[in-house]
Order: structure tokens, then sequence, then C-alpha cells
């Protein structure tokens, strides 16, 4: 398994049979060069998409369009972007699995909101989730983004994620002190790796706080473009 960061909130994660491009950022991404697009899209064979944000949904019809991938996400979501020419979507909800290949992805609750931009302001797009990422005997907890939420108690006790990927910069998501909160009370992972990060000034710069707050878990800073190999 291969876990490749694009920088902020999305990830190329090799797996399986599967290449799967979570919440494709691309164009405006300060983390990303023009230079790595290609690479980061090759051989996609599923794109997922947690929520209605711009950071997570600016480029989706240009990556859907150039990869041919199927696209899968919140149910309205997926309506909104196949009225927007996009192929080949997949509208499910929170509970719902669909399998890509050997991989089994399962929608979970985020605590956060999700919306596009419209001609008169927010339009407001279903709820916001994370996901189960099931293959390799291992499951990886993408949380999207999110805050601290009761449902992560049942979601780490029913799907017994060994690999967390937490939103963990602050100011829109929980900060790194958070994560760390969240993954020592509800989680029992192995393996942490934050994002939505060092992308804007507002966010945090660094994941001491979650380093500290986590002995005994491999904490992962991920670096942009560079696999993270388990």
């Amino acid at each position: 398994m291969n876990i490749i960061w694009l920088g902020h909130g999305s990830f190329r994660i090799e797996i399986e049979d599967q290449i799967l491009l979570v919440d494709p950022w691309l164009t405006g991404n300060p983390m990303l060069e023009e230079s790595n697009y290609d690479t980061a899209l090759d051989g996609t064979t599923q794109i997922l998409v947690t929520h209605g944000h711009f950071d997570h949904t600016q480029d989706l019809i240009m990556v859907a369009e150039k990869t041919g991938a199927p696209v899968a996400g919140m149910v309205e979501l997926m309506g909104y972007f196949d009225a927007q020419g996009v192929k080949n979507t997949t509208g499910f909800n929170k509970g719902g699995t669909i399998s890509c290949g050997k991989v089994a992805v399962t929608m979970v609750p985020a605590s956060h909101s999700s919306s596009v931009d419209g001609d008169n302001g927010p339009v407001y797009m279903g709820a916001e989730v994370g996901f189960m990422i099931k293959g390799e005997g291992r499951t990886i907890y993408f949380s999207g983004d999110t805050g601290i939420m009761a449902d992560m108690e049942w979601m780490g006790d029913y799907h017994k994620p060994d690999i967390g990927i937490l939103s963990a910069g602050g100011h829109y998501t929980m900060d790194m002190a958070g994560a760390a909160y969240a993954a020592k009370r509800y989680f029992d992972f192995k393996t942490v790796i934050p994002c939505h990060y060092r992308t804007f000034g507002a966010l945090e710069q660094t994941a001491d706080a979650l380093v500290d707050g986590l002995p005994g878990v491999d904490v992962i800073e991920p670096q942009v473009m560079t696999a993270i190999k388990l």
C-alpha cells in the first residue's frame, strides 16, 4: 500500500488493485507543483469525494474527464456533478458501502459543512462525510474535514481502523491536539497521518502536538508526492 499526499486534504492511495484519488485538488493547491499533476493522476481507478467545498471539488470535473475514473460521494453532491456533466457518478450515503475492485469503501459521518459556490451564494450539498477504506487486510479511516464528534466512538469500535488520515490543521477542522485526543479516545491506530495543515497561514504548520499526544503511535508527517509505504 502506498499513501501519497497531494497537499492539503488531497490523497492518492494505491491499495489492492486500485488507485484511489480522494478529494483531488490540483489547480490553486499551493502545495502541489503543476509538474506533478500528471503523476498524481496517472492510472486512477476511482475518485472519492468527502464534501463540496472548493478545496475538495474545484478540479473534480477536470480530473474526472482526464482520468476517465468513476466518482463516488454523497448522493446530493454526486447529483449536482452529474448535472454538470461528470460521467459515471455513484451517489451513496452514510452507512453505505461500495466496492472498488478488491477495495471496500464505507461512508461514515463527519462534522463540518458541505457546499459549492452558486450564483447567489453557497449551495448546500447534503452532508459532509469521511470514508473507511478496507483492503490488503488493513482499514484506513479517512476523516475528511471534521471536528471531534461522538460518532467516532462507534466508528472506531465497529470498523476498527488501524490507519488514520486525519484533518488536523485547526480553524476549519480539529487541530493537532484535538486529533490526538480523538485518536487516543476513540481509536486504536497503529499509524496516523495528519492532513489539511501547512496549506495556509491560518492552519497549523507542524504536527508536533499530534506526535506528543500519541506516544506509541507511528505519526507520519507526510511530504507532498512522497509515498508512505505501509
